[in-house]
């Protein structure tokens, strides 16, 4: 059965926590947002932003359409970034982790389903944005959905990801949108799929 790249799950959530704002209102500055306690700076994101820009400007003649194609790429890799640490603090609760060899492991998988490692990483960049060096984590991703899989159940993700993400209590800062509360997502952010068939689940698309 096919297996969705999404790199988050879908789940309701009705967050409490204040947007990172003063009380003037005003962002924090140099926080994109705060998560379980710790600051995503505005730039660790931005140097994720370059990356990919950097990636997609070496594309030749396709560079002018990816970029075209991603004119919302800071608030994308936000979203991105938030829920892989829904997806960690999931795993975290329900006792699972990833070894390296697990990562490899998945990594040979989807470049034998995508007939080669350059062609696999060119279609993450063309359909999840994912510079060549953000590909790792998209992986670790992956292997830990799977496993959440195996231990709540074939589409029984919501309920961990809604608890995950309350555990968080996940600021974001307004000049990049707000969570969606009802599929945790940020703003209005595309999810990629790639297809890879040894793996039995389709996550629900979140992103």
């Amino acid at each position: 059965m096919h297996r969705r790249t999404a790199l988050s799950v879908s789940a309701a959530l009705l967050l409490a926590a204040p947007l990172l704002s003063a009380c003037s209102g005003e962002a924090r500055p140099g926080t994109a947002a705060v998560v379980g306690g710790e600051r995503i700076t505005t730039s660790a994101l931005q140097a994720q932003v370059n990356d990919v820009r950097v990636a997609q400007n070496r594309t030749g003649q396709a560079a002018a359409e990816l970029i075209a194609s991603t004119p919302n790429l800071e608030r994308q890799k936000l979203d991105s970034m938030l829920q892989s640490h829904v997806i960690d603090k999931m795993a975290d609760t329900a006792g699972i982790s990833v070894s390296v060899k697990e990562i490899e492991d998945e990594r040979r998988a989807y470049v034998e389903e995508n007939k080669g490692a350059e062609q696999f990483e060119a279609l993450l960049l063309q359909k999840g944005a994912m510079a060549p060096g953000q590909v790792d984590r998209f992986l670790r991703d992956r292997v830990l959905l799977t496993k959440l899989t195996a231990k709540y159940g074939q589409g029984k993700l919501e309920e961990p990801a809604r608890a995950a993400a309350t555990d968080l209590h996940i600021e974001v800062n307004p000049r990049y949108g707000a969570w969606d509360v009802k599929q945790i997502k940020l703003g209005a952010g595309e999810t990629p799929w790639i297809t890879r068939r040894t793996q039995p689940e389709q996550v629900p698309a979140g992103a």
